[in-house]
């Protein structure tokens, strides 16, 4: 006789896990099918990535050449400082020396006074403080006190502001390192984008930036843009360094930045400007009005005044643009104006 015994339910875990593993299975296969091919990165939309990655270089760029000027002035500060605390200690051992001679003199004849004993063992501070004991000293003795509790008090002053300076020289450097991080994080992104491109579509974009830099080049009125007095100097000696490279805290004489033309241009008319734009937008006359701009005048654009240039005349301007790219002409109109400052 056939046996009807009813076949054995699964259980209600191994239920769940089946279900589970069949409906994640349903919608990766969904996802599969939906799912659109990665797609490429046009040529115009990496070269808008690419010149935002360079804006935010060059800001960051800014605040390291800020950096490092303010790391070279504390240096020179520091090193002023140190000197003439070594000068000072010298002037207070000399006046230590005639203090303790004054003493030898009393006591050969006849004892030293009770109370140069009790300064040449004590705190001359202290001492000079207690009025009684001004008393028992002769007018020589007093001026010579006073002029050594005045010495070690600015050696004092001296070197507090030496220790207060360093430590600030040692925040900076910090700030120099994590700036110059942040510049190459930036740039190697802006590489990376360009690396996806064909060799063609390198070459158009070259072709592009080259085409408009000569229409640029091409509106400056070259015989009359030379510009008088100091600022048509500095235009001249900028002038002489087109097609010099763009690299990051360059200064001259043979690779700039923007800020790094600009400064370097004026230090060849004799005229010290600061290292950065947005110091450099302080350094002058402001002008609000392009047309009353003149050339050689400096050009402040973005609302941070995070790049500078010259101004070219003809509405152009000759500027240091950016990485992987040269010292040349630009239609002012390209970058958003701020204001001219006239040096």
């Amino acid at each position: 006789m056939a046996s009807h015994r009813r076949p054995k339910q699964p259980s209600r875990t191994r239920v769940t896990v089946l279900t589970t593993a069949a409906a994640a299975a349903v919608a990766l296969s969904a996802n599969v099918a939906n799912a659109a091919p990665s797609e490429k990165p046009s040529k115009d939309e990496v070269k808008a990535k690419v010149d935002k990655l360079y804006e935010e270089a060059e800001k960051a760029t800014e605040k390291l050449d800020g950096a490092k000027e303010k790391q070279a002035k504390l240096q020179k500060e520091i090193s002023a400082l140190q000197d003439n605390v070594a000068r000072g200690q010298e002037e207070l051992n000399e006046l230590r020396d005639g203090l303790g001679s004054m003493a030898s003199a009393q006591y050969r004849t006849g004892g030293i006074d009770p109370s140069v004993a009790l300064f040449l063992s004590s705190d001359p501070d202290t001492y000079l403080d207690k009025a009684s004991t001004m008393d028992q000293l002769s007018a020589q003795q007093v001026e010579a006190l006073k002029k050594v509790q005045e010495k070690q008090r600015s050696l004092a002053q001296q070197r507090k502001e030496a220790s207060d300076k360093l430590k600030d020289l040692a925040d900076t450097r910090a700030e120099l390192a994590k700036k110059k991080k942040e510049v190459q994080a930036k740039l190697g992104s802006a590489q990376k984008l360009l690396n996806t491109l064909t060799a063609q579509e390198k070459a158009a974009l070259a072709a592009a930036e080259q085409e408009r830099a000569t229409r640029a080049s091409e509106r400056v009125d070259l015989g009359n843009s030379k510009g008088s007095g100091r600022a048509g100097a500095a235009f001249s000696a900028a002038q002489s360094k087109i097609g010099s490279p763009y690299v990051y805290g360059a200064s001259g004489p043979s690779s700039f930045d923007c800020s790094g033309l600009t400064s370097w241009a004026y230090a060849q008319a004799g005229v010290s400007i600061p290292r950065t734009s947005e110091a450099q937008a302080n350094a002058g006359t402001r002008i609000y009005s392009q047309s009353a701009l003149q050339v050689g005048d400096l050009v402040m654009f973005y609302g941070d005044l995070h790049h500078v240039g010259l101004y070219a005349g003809n509405g152009q301007v000759l500027h240091a643009p950016h990485t992987g790219a040269v010292v040349r002409y630009e239609s002012i109109g390209n970058m958003p104006f701020q204001f001219g400052v006239r040096i």
